[in-house]
This record gives C-alpha cells, structure tokens and sequence, in this order.
C-alpha cells in the first residue's frame, strides 16, 4: 500500500459513495497489524494516510448504514485493534492519533440517533479505546524520563498538539461515563497520595521520580479538563452527568491545595511543576465556563452538593475563593516563568470580565488583597524583565475590578504604590534617568497606568484616571520623553500609554460643557509629540532603524490621530486664541511622515496603517487649517502619490483610508474652486497651485481607481465610488479622456458595448457631491463593473 493510495482514498470519502466500503474491511484485515512490523504500514506516510482515511471513514456513512453490514462487526473489532495498537505505539503515532479517535468520537455521537434493534457493539468497544488512550498517556511520561530524552514535541509543551489529541476524547469518555470516571479516579489516587507524601518530606528527595509524577499528574489534569468543557448528555441524565463532574473535579481542586505545600514550594523553577500549574489553570478555566459562569452558576445544584460532600465547597463563592487564591499563589511564585504568569492572568482577565463573576470576585479576602497590595514586593514578577509585557495586562485587571465599584476614595487608595513610584521618578536627577534603575521604574508605571487606561470604559472612570494624572503627572512624562528620546525601551511604553490615554472609546472622553480639559490634555500631547519630534529627526539612523526610530514615530502618529477625530477638543480655539499647539504638532508630525521613505512605510505594516490612518484624519478635519495643502508643491505631490500606492495595495483597510482621504482631497476642490461662488480661501489657492503645477495628478489618480474597479476584485467598492465621483465631478474633460484610453485598450468587437456601460455609469448622477447622488452613482458604478467584466 502507497502513501499516495491512502491519500486518494481518504480524498474519496469527501464524496458519498453508492457502497459501503468492503475493501476497506479488506484493507484493516490485511494491513491491520502493528505498525511497527515491517509491512505496508510500517511505513509512517502509509500509517498516517492509513489514519487519515479511517478518520474520514464517518464523515460520510451513517451509523445506521455501517450496522447494516455484513463485515460490520469484524470491521470495528479489526479498527478497534489497530487503534490499540497505535495508542500503545504513542513516540511513533502521536500525530495520527487524533484521526483514530475523531472516528470513534463520530460513532458514539451517533448512538442516540439509532432507530432499531441492531447493537452497535461500541459498548464494549469504546470504554476500551478511552482506557487504552489515557493509560498510552500515563506511560508515556514515564518511558520519555526513563530513555533521558526530552522530546521538543512533548504534547505538555504543544498546546496545539496537546488541542489534537484530547479533542474528541470528551465525547469517548461521556459514552460510559460512571465507568470512566471511576478508571480515571483509580488512576488519579495513588498519583494524589504520593504526591502529597512528597509535599511532607524534608527535601524532595528523587526529582526525576517526582517530575514523572508531576508529568503523569499533568497529563490526567488535562484529561479531566477536556472532559469538563463539553458538557454533553449521552447514556445518563444531567444530573448524573453533574455527580461524575464533580468527583472528578474535586481531584483536581484537592490537587491545588498540594502543590503549593511542603517541598513543592521550592519547585516553581522546575519544568514538570511549571507543567503541572499550567494544566491546573486549563483545567478551572474550563471548569469556570460550565460551571462558575454567570449563567451556570444557577444550575448546578447536584455538583455543588457533593463538592461539598468531599471537600466543604459549599457554593461558586467558596470556589471562586480557591481559584483566586491558586492565582495569587502563582502571581506570588512564578517570577521568572513567563508562560504561567501569562496563563494565570488569562485566567484572572476571564473572571473579572464577567460582571456577576466580577461582582463577586470583590467580596473575597484574596481579590482584596491583591487590589490592596498590588507592589513589587508581593508580586515579584512586576520586576523581571522577561514579564514586563504581562504588568499592563495585570493593572487592567486590577483596574477592572476597582472601577466596579464606585467612589475615588478607593482609586486613589488602590493608586497609592504607583504615586509613591511617581514621587520617586520626580525627585530623580535628570542624570539619573540613564541609570537602569530609574529606566525601568518609569517604564514599569508607564505599563502599569496603560492597563488602568484601559479599564477605564466610562465618563467616570476615565475622569479619576484624568484627575490623578493631569496636572501633576504630566511634567514628569515630558521630562523623560525629552530625555531619553534615544531609548526605545522607555519611550515606546510612554506613548503607547498616550495612545490608550487620548483614545476615546465608548465615549469616556466626554467633559463638561464649561470644562476645559479636553483643550488642556490637547495641549499636553501637542508638547510630547513635538519633545519627541524634534528630537527624534536629529538622531542618526541605527542598524534597527524600525526600533530606534520608525514605531516610535507610528506610536506618534496613532497618539496624534486618535486625538484629532476624538470629538472632544475644538481646533478652531487654537487659531483665534494664537495658541500653537495645533499648528506645532501638525508641523513635526509632516515632518516625521516625510523623513520616512515610501518604501520604507509600504514595507512595515504597523507604518503603513498609522500612517494612512493618520493621512485620513488630516484630510478629512484639517484640510483648511495647517494642513498639507501649505506645503510645497514636491511635499504635496510626494503625500497624494503615497495615497495612491495605498489604494493599489493589498490591505483593504489602508486601501479604504487613503479613498477616504483622496476623496476629501478632491471633494474639497470641487466646492472651492470647481464650483465654488465665494472667493477662495488661502487654502483653496494654495490646492489650485499645486494642481497647476501638475495636472496629472487627479487624472492618474483617476486611472488608478478605475483599474482598481475594473480588473481587481476589490472588497471596498462602496469606499472606492466615492473619490471617482468627486474626482469626475472636478473635471468632465479628465473622465471624458480616461473613458476614450480605456476604451482603446480594448478590443475592437467589444468597444461599443464598453462605451454603453460607460453612459449607464452616469445615468441620472448630477453635478453635485450630495449623499443621495453619491449614493445613485454608487450603484451604476456596481452594475457598470458587472457589466464591463462579462464576456
């Protein structure tokens, strides 16, 4: 048999076939032996294709149909041996394993759909396949110890492969579940029990011994975790279902009280422990989801009462108490282990953002004491650099849970370590700002304000955040930008803060009607923009020019535009007042945009969409006012051509702002010089000089766009239509002559027809950029591409 056979056959299957398939009968009978013999299947393409094919087996046949069979029950003795087989043969089968069992999960859901007499004969099949698969699992933690060679691919380290492997298991183990458990629970115990003996010797005695249980404990970990997330009724009631899930539950919330006990203690530094903790996590994650939701919680009633049979967990809140706790523990402990740090905040993120979940995580003593206790010295990974990412993503949580509940007295209290840190930095000497220690004190609360910043998602919780930072903070934030300009590690934190900081999401940035914040914190991020700015443009190019200068530049850019379309300042106040706030950060930020080459912003993705996203902002709410039409007329050519290579690119959303852009552009032309009655403004003339200067910009422009319809399949037409109609609407000469050039680029037999779906294009769009005629032109240009593309 050829790898190449397998192949075609599983292809096959994608189909219905008219027979149920005895040659594959044939296929197991002859080829069904252990791979590891040297046959046709002891070649691993062969096996696996081999698995794939038997995977595919149950896509397409009922299991009524297989019952009807003659060869039926042979077949699944035959399949049933093979996969015991593989199971047994875990180092060489590990990836093909996961076929096997998705045809055995397939099979047993389709149980209850079976009408007749006929026994399906998984019964007493499938309870074998499950035991076979989890002990395949217990041994092999044991033989990889034994052999001294740590596999890369360990399925504890994969959590892709560890996904595969335990996908279809649920469905194999609710089959017979009462059995199940109780296989699974035999084997739990003893791990339990020598488990706990090791947590009460003085000293850990045979590592190698205790990281083999730790792996096995691990692998049953997530086994049960697996189970617990798909809760499935199949073969007994609900409530019988919810008995099983809490004896198996309840071994594992015994487990958290050990590992943390004794000599286990001492071992977060250990692989199999780091291990251990992360399927723990796995497992209360799943575990929450059907049963601590805010949903779930009401209707769980059986589990509860015997999870405080076996160990006192009368309710969701005393539960929620243990998890809290596990979570503080590892926050506590895993200093230098990024992976579980992240998996416990995951965790954490996941119960806070429940708002019953969240409630009531605040009533328990573990959440109030990380709220109030939140420094370096409790939770040691707010020092380790290896962290630093995960401190934002902790503040956020925290934040989450203090804006819960109402008053300032607890903000500023639950503020009071980062005050304390911002005093410090304060009183530093501008010389000590390049030690490492101050360095990353201030990058530390920088991530750390972020996180708060984005737990503020209301008018009020944004206004505590406001009040504690503005005026008082903000001097320090320009003193360390103005600084350290040259130090990507501190200035990338700050203006990523700003960036959350200005942004205003769900209208949090909304002040009142006689209050002049909005102008004020304009104003603050006008003066870091240009600190940095004009700095930035003076150092030299490093050999990582992206890192030293272009995100941050990026970040800039993305602090400026969410500032500028945020609906909370009035620009007009800093021209009548003189105040060049405005005028100074629209000028660095061009000038920023303008040391960068195009290639260069086409090349780095991030570049390219706060650059356009920027561009958008500029065009559409200061065309008239400090914009890029008081440019030369290079400068400005050079930004409306880097427009159109945004349109010709292949990101559709950049595709869309620089349309957005483009149209405003042409838009702005039309009712100022096209068609404008008064005389026109500086800004006006300025645009007409430009244009005069090089005609062929709106026609190339033009060109563009109509190739981009024609011959692409854009996903944003509607933003599209928008800047050819304004663009048509400039000059009916230019559409006139890129009519008669696209028209000649065609062949002869088919010009007359393209020119009638050039008149249609036009039909009954009038001279004027309002909504409605946008609209109608909109849809003739929809049906003038469906035309022009048809043969």
């Amino acid at each position: 048999m050829s790898c190449q056979t397998c192949f075609c056959q599983a292809k096959s299957f994608c189909g219905r076939p008219c027979q149920v398939p005895v040659s594959l009968t044939s296929d197991v009978r002859h080829q069904g032996d252990t791979p590891n013999r040297p046959r046709g299947l002891a070649d691993h393409g062969n096996y696996h294709e081999f698995c794939r094919l038997l995977g595919r087996f149950k896509v397409n046949y009922q299991l009524s149909e297989l019952l009807n069979v003659e060869f039926y029950g042979e077949w699944l003795g035959l399949v049933a041996e093979f996969t015991t087989k593989s199971l047994l043969s875990w180092q060489w089968a590990s990836n093909s394993v996961y076929y096997l069992l998705s045809l055995w999960s397939r099979l047993v859901t389709s149980v209850p759909y079976l009408k007749g007499d006929t026994p399906s004969l998984l019964d007493e099949t499938v309870p074998k396949i499950t035991e076979g698969f989890i002990t395949s699992r217990i041994n092999s933690v044991q033989a990889s110890f034994a052999d001294n060679s740590p596999d890369p691919d360990n399925p504890l380290e994969n959590a892709e492969s560890l996904q595969d492997q335990l996908e279809s298991l649920p469905y194999l183990c609710r089959f017979k579940y009462e059995s199940c458990s109780l296989f699974i629970i035999n084997i739990m115990e003893p791990l339990l029990q020598a488990y706990t003996a090791r947590s009460r010797l003085p000293a850990s005695g045979d590592a190698a011994e205790l990281s083999v249980i730790e792996g096995q404990i691990a692998w049953m970990v997530h086994i049960i975790a697996a189970i617990l997330k798909i809760r499935q009724t199949v073969g007994c009631s609900q409530d019988s279902q919810e008995l099983f899930d809490a004896e198996l539950a309840a071994r594992v919330l015994q487990l958290i009280n050990i590992t943390d006990t004794g000599v286990h203690a001492q071992r977060y530094q250990e692989i199999s422990k780091q291990r251990l903790d992360r399927a723990i996590l796995i497992f209360v994650q799943n575990f929450r989801r059907s049963y601590v939701g805010d949903q779930a919680m009401h209707a769980s009633k059986q589990l509860y009462a015997r999870l405080s049979e076996l160990l006192g967990l009368t309710d969701h809140l005393v539960l929620l108490n243990v998890i809290v706790g596990k979570i503080a523990t590892n926050l506590k402990c895993y200093a230098e282990c990024e992976d579980v740090i992240d998996h416990t905040l995951s965790l954490f993120q996941e119960l806070a953002s429940g708002y019953m979940t969240g409630k009531l995580l605040l009533k328990l003593e573990s959440t109030k004491f990380i709220i109030a206790n939140h420094s370096r010295e409790n939770f040691p990974f707010l020092e380790e650099y290896r962290c630093v990412r995960s401190r934002t993503n902790f503040y956020y949580i925290l934040g989450c849970l203090v804006f819960m509940e109402d008053g300032p007295v607890k903000f500023r209290s639950f503020m009071e370590p980062l005050l304390q840190v911002a005093v410090n930095l304060e009183a530093s000497a501008d010389a000590a700002f390049r030690t490492d220690v101050v360095k990353y004190a201030f990058t530390g609360l920088m991530r750390d304000l972020r996180g708060i910043a984005m737990a503020t998602n209301s008018r009020r919780t944004y206004g505590l955040l406001f009040d504690w930072l503005y005026p008082s903070r903000m001097p320090l934030l320009l003193r360390a930008i103005s600084l350290l300009t040259d130090e990507p590690e501190v200035t990338t934190p700050l203006l990523k803060f700003m960036s959350e900081f200005v942004l205003n999401k769900a209208q949090r940035l909304t002040f009142d009607s006689s209050s002049p914040n909005g102008i004020l914190l304009f104003r603050e991020i006008s003066k870091l923009i240009v600190a940095y700015g004009s700095r930035i443009l003076l150092l030299p190019n490093g050999t990582n020019i992206y890192r030293s200068k272009y995100k941050g530049i990026w970040i800039s850019l993305t602090v400026l535009s969410r500032a500028l379309c945020g609906n909370y300042v009035n620009f007009g106040v800093f021209e009548l007042y003189g105040d060049r706030a405005l005028a100074d950060a629209l000028d660095i930020s061009l000038k920023m945009t303008l040391s960068i080459p195009l290639s260069d912003i086409l090349t780095f993705k991030k570049l390219s969409k706060a650059y356009y996203g920027y561009m958008e902002v500029l065009f559409n709410n200061h065309i008239t006012i400090n914009s890029v039409l008081n440019l030369d007329t290079s400068t400005f050519v050079h930004i409306v051509t880097s427009l159109e290579s945004g349109l010709k690119g292949l990101d559709t959303g950049i595709s869309t702002q620089c349309a957005s852009a483009i149209d405003s552009l042409a838009a702005f032309y039309f009712n100022n010089i096209t068609a404008g009655d008064n005389p026109p403004s500086p800004a006006a003339l300025n645009l007409a000089r430009h244009i005069g200067e090089l005609p062929s910009l709106f026609p190339q422009i033009l060109k563009s766009l109509f190739e981009i319809i024609i011959f692409e399949d854009a996903g944003n037409q509607w933003s599209l239509s928008r800047p050819i109609l304004s663009l048509i609407m400039i000059s009916e000469q230019m559409f006139s002559d890129l009519r008669a050039q696209i028209l000649a680029s065609q062949p002869l037999d088919q010009q007359q027809r393209l020119s009638q779906c050039f008149d249609k294009l036009m039909t009954d769009v009038t001279r004027s950029l309002e909504p409605k005629n946008r609209d109608r032109f909109t849809q003739n240009l929809t049906t003038f591409r469906h035309d022009f593309r048809a043969k």
